[in-house]
């Protein structure tokens, strides 16, 4: 069962104007007689989860979408007759799209949001009645600063350069120096690292962060820093050996696995391929953020907002559901071999597949090819007319009924970063992933860092994992990589697109600090280079 995210209002003391008369409010929460108990420590943890969900996909840009528009394996697509901002993310070009000033306004406001809510809750734990369960405090103690962590890794990616905040504060700072912002995510992670009870994955509760979850995600972040800035260790808090030693320990004391069918791992994916689900709390799900039914237009954003981009442009064709159309590169789907099972369970290919798509018109820079990992699922009502899956429940407005989980670790990246990492067992577990994706087809191949990063790119394709392993081997290899001049069909014309390398290079990689942060801070804030 999913834990189900609510919001925790932020807490703020009443003054109640009178210094004759000392009272405690009956009826509002504060931040004095909330913090007490243990339920309530739990409470503002559910809290601290629904920020980071809120966060990541229901407000603003969903980050999952975007960073695969950064990378080489999507355009920005969307419809023919939408406003360009996607292909302003798309070209990393902020004239393709100039009312787009804003691009990551929401987001901001939204990260800082669950930062905010993380701070508090840590600022509180001295005050909170433990009844004598320090493992009690240590696990809610850890998993906040894992998702403090999880939270300024993805704005430090992003961005960059921005205000590091470690208590609960509203004060109007300058941008950090990535450095520190990198210590306290590495500091967080270790802790919880340490902190969260040992066990397999699957005796925590569903949906929670674990030290294995913790311990994965300090590896993806040390290879990501040390990649991007050219170090050798994570800023002196982590050495490659003992990043290494925590994937081992994962990868020995875990209980996490390799599910058998690549495409049982996405809903959609083993419907098409006519499987079964592997579920979202399978055994190689190392840590993901979770969605629920429960969305609307009224305030409640427990849904999974962003999967419906990558649908088709306005097509459903069961299993696949109606969306808004980025599209998929068709040099993706031509990286795979024919014997690579996780080709046809990672892109949807409209005219391989026979799929009858007959929106061209509406659709801008039309490939063909669409993400099958997180798509919109249809089925047949009972009249043999597709449908949404999720109907059933009674949100029927396809934008905003989608509650699919996003997979942020999967045990095969442990073994991958273990291997990258320059484990004994490297070759074994390098065969491992392999052995899974070709089946009876497998022939060994050599480990070696071209290898590595040719196999992570078929692995996680679509995942958003992509870009971010692109800019860790060197912005200008990265802006290489990506740009390309090519032809695409846009309201089923032919147009030519252009990526320049250029715009990369200039940003290096980083998006637009949003312009109002800048305005509403007075000029404390400044722009990234190139925008």
């Amino acid at each position: 069962m999913k834990i189900r995210y609510i919001y925790i209002l932020c807490l703020g003391v009443l003054s109640l104007g009178s210094c004759d008369i000392e009272t405690e409010p009956l009826t509002q929460l504060t931040d004095t007689n909330f913090y007490t108990t243990t339920d309530d420590a739990f409470t503002a943890l559910v809290g601290c989860y629904d920020g980071l969900q809120v966060a990541t996909g229901a407000s603003g840009v969903g980050l999952p979408v975007a960073t695969e528009i950064f990378s080489d394996d999507c355009f920005g697509g969307t419809g023919n007759a939408d406003a360009y901002n996607y292909a302003a993310l798309d070209e990393f070009d902020i004239t393709r799209a100039p009312s787009f000033v804003d691009i990551f306004n929401d987001n901001w406001v939204a990260y800082y949001k669950a930062i905010y809510r993380c701070n508090v809750l840590l600022s509180k734990m001295d005050q909170i009645n433990w009844e004598g369960n320090d493992t009690l405090r240590m696990t809610i103690e850890s998993e906040t600063k894992f998702i403090r962590a999880y939270v300024y890794f993805e704005m430090v990616r992003l961005w960059g350069n921005i205000p590091l905040l470690t208590e609960p504060s509203t004060e109007n700072i300058p941008q950090a120096d990535p450095a520190d912002v990198y210590q306290v995510i590495a500091e967080d992670l270790l802790f919880a690292s340490n902190n969260l009870t040992t066990g397999t994955y699957n005796t925590v509760d569903a949906g929670r962060v674990t030290k294995w979850a913790a311990k994965s995600l300090l590896a993806r972040v040390f290879l990501y820093y040390t990649g991007y800035y050219g170090t050798s260790d994570l800023v002196g808090v982590v050495s490659k050996q003992e990043v290494l030693a925590h994937l081992e320990d994962v990868i020995a004391s875990s209980g996490h696995g390799l599910v058998d069918d690549f495409a049982s791992l996405w809903p959609v994916s083993a419907a098409a391929a006519g499987i079964n689900y592997a579920g979202e709390d399978n055994e190689e799900i190392v840590f993901s953020i979770r969605y629920t039914y429960t969305s609307d237009y009224n305030g409640n954003t427990d849904g999974n907002h962003w999967l419906v981009l990558f649908g088709m442009r306005e097509y459903s064709y069961v299993p696949y559901g109606n969306g808004w159309g980025v599209t998929v590169n068709s040099k993706l789907w031509d990286a795979y071999s024919d014997t690579d099972m996780r080709k046809t369970a990672t892109v949807i290919s409209v005219d391989d597949e026979g799929v009858p798509f007959d929106k061209i018109d509406n659709q801008r820079e039309y490939t063909g090819y669409y993400n099958k990992k997180y798509t919109p699922m249809s089925i047949l009502d009972e009249d043999g007319n597709p449908i949404s899956s999720v109907n059933e429940y009674g949100v029927t407005d396809f934008q905003i009924n989608q509650y699919q989980d996003y997979v942020v670790l999967r045990y095969a990246d442990v073994l991958l970063m273990a291997v990258e990492l320059g484990s004994s067992n490297a070759q074994a577990y390098y065969d491992e992933v392999r052995q899974r994706a070709y089946k009876s087809n497998f022939v060994s191949k050599t480990v070696s860092q071209d290898n590595i990063l040719e196999e992570r790119h078929l692995e996680f394709a679509l995942e958003g994992v992509r870009y971010y392993d692109l800019l860790r081997q060197g912005v200008n290899t990265a802006a290489s990589t990506i740009a390309e001049t090519t032809t695409l069909l846009s309201g089923g014309v032919a147009e030519t697109k252009t990526i320049s390398a250029s715009n990369i290079q200039a940003t290096s990689g980083l998006q637009q600090i949003p312009n109002t942060q800048i305005t509403l801070s007075g000029g404390v804030l400044k722009q990234n280079a190139g925008w």
